[in-house]
């Protein structure tokens, strides 16, 4: 669930896994096991993807809510 609005996001913002992992300063390989809920990020991963999306963490996990009835 929060791989496919993680890659919303990114594709919303313009940004090739690539480029989202440089300015995240993590791999490429982890944005994309992570678009495809193999694993979960830490806290901290999330708020620098969200920083590098300059997307408002607390929007992605209200998406994520709405779809899961919480």
């Amino acid at each position: 669930m929060l791989g496919e609005e993680l890659r919303k996001a990114r594709k919303a913002a313009g940004l090739t896994q690539e480029k989202l992992a440089f300015k995240a300063g993590i791999s490429r390989e982890y944005i994309s096991i992570l678009e495809r809920n193999r694993k979960s990020p830490t806290i901290e991963t999330f708020f620098l993807l969200c920083k590098a999306l300059g997307a408002i963490p607390s929007r992605l996990i209200r998406r994520i809510e709405k779809k899961t009835g919480g």
